[in-house]
């Protein structure tokens, strides 16, 4: 399965270049489009009441990036473009962004940082809003690649099975999957798990399954542990589900795994 045409936000944060280079290891894998989406907060300029757009401040920062993502994709040639939002509050940005990501195979963004010009709630409002997956890259770390060492969180909702497969395009050539389906005490694992396993080796991944029973406040713990015990490089996640453990039903799960993510993870609603 191949990814064509992907959008990655651009701010004038430093980790916008790891997103890019990320990005752009993606589209060369899949000869694929790369848009750059610069999207962040500023005021326009006001003299009294009067208010003017573009200000001077967000015509510097939109040069800059667009010079750094024209750097950062060379090697794509006519198949890299950039794209400013051409809005500085908060709402625009969101439904702007929003608008057009939906045109898209793939969204990639950055883990909200405190003190940002990027709004709080932009991953959470895309992955609701969009209709498309996300893959949102931490705040910190490397990650030049990914897809080698995925792990899918798994449980029998919609949004699990949404999101395996949302997930295969970015799953490189003989990887070593890990499948984790967290189960309560009492409840019965999945008898049908021996089909995901061979689904996913229809597709050429190799992959484990395994079940764990866990309280439900310690779910999105369990999940980013396991991760760091099979040293994945992807977690896919099926996010906002209505289905299986309420706790992700309500959106907890997924706002906690926003904010603690330590590795690139993969959201499908």
């Amino acid at each position: 399965m191949t990814l064509a045409n992907i959008v990655v936000h651009l701010d004038s944060s430093p980790r916008a270049a790891a997103r890019v280079a990320l990005a752009v290891k993606l589209a060369a894998r899949h000869g694929a489009r790369l848009t750059g989406l610069f999207a962040e907060t500023v005021s326009a300029h006001r003299v009294g009441v009067v208010a003017s757009w573009p200000p001077a401040e967000h015509v510097a920062a939109v040069a800059a990036a667009r010079d750094a993502f024209v750097a950062a994709t060379a090697t794509l040639g006519d198949r890299a473009r950039f794209i400013d939002v051409n809005r500085g509050g908060e709402q625009e940005i969101l439904l702007r962004t929003t608008d057009i990501a939906r045109a898209f195979d793939l969204v990639v963004l950055g883990q909200h940082e405190e003190g940002g010009r990027t709004p709080a709630d932009l991953a959470e409002h895309l992955i609701l809003e969009g209709g498309r997956p996300v893959l949102v890259v931490p705040y910190a770390g490397t990650y030049e690649d990914l897809g080698h060492r995925p792990l899918f969180a798994w449980h029998r909702s919609r949004g699990a099975a949404r999101s395996l497969h949302d997930a295969l395009p970015l799953i490189a050539a003989g990887a070593d999957a890990l499948v984790v389906e967290a189960g309560r005490m009492g409840e019965a694992a999945d008898e049908f798990a021996d089909l995901v396993v061979a689904d996913l080796a229809a597709h050429g991944i190799s992959a484990r399954f395994q079940t764990i029973v866990v309280e439900e406040v310690k779910l999105m713990d369990m999940l980013l542990n396991q991760a760091a015990d099979h040293s994945a490089d992807l977690m896919a996640i099926g996010a906002f589900d209505s289905t299986g453990f309420a706790f992700l039903g309500r959106g907890s799960g997924t706002r906690y795994v926003l904010r603690h993510m330590t590795l690139p993870v993969l959201f499908s609603h």
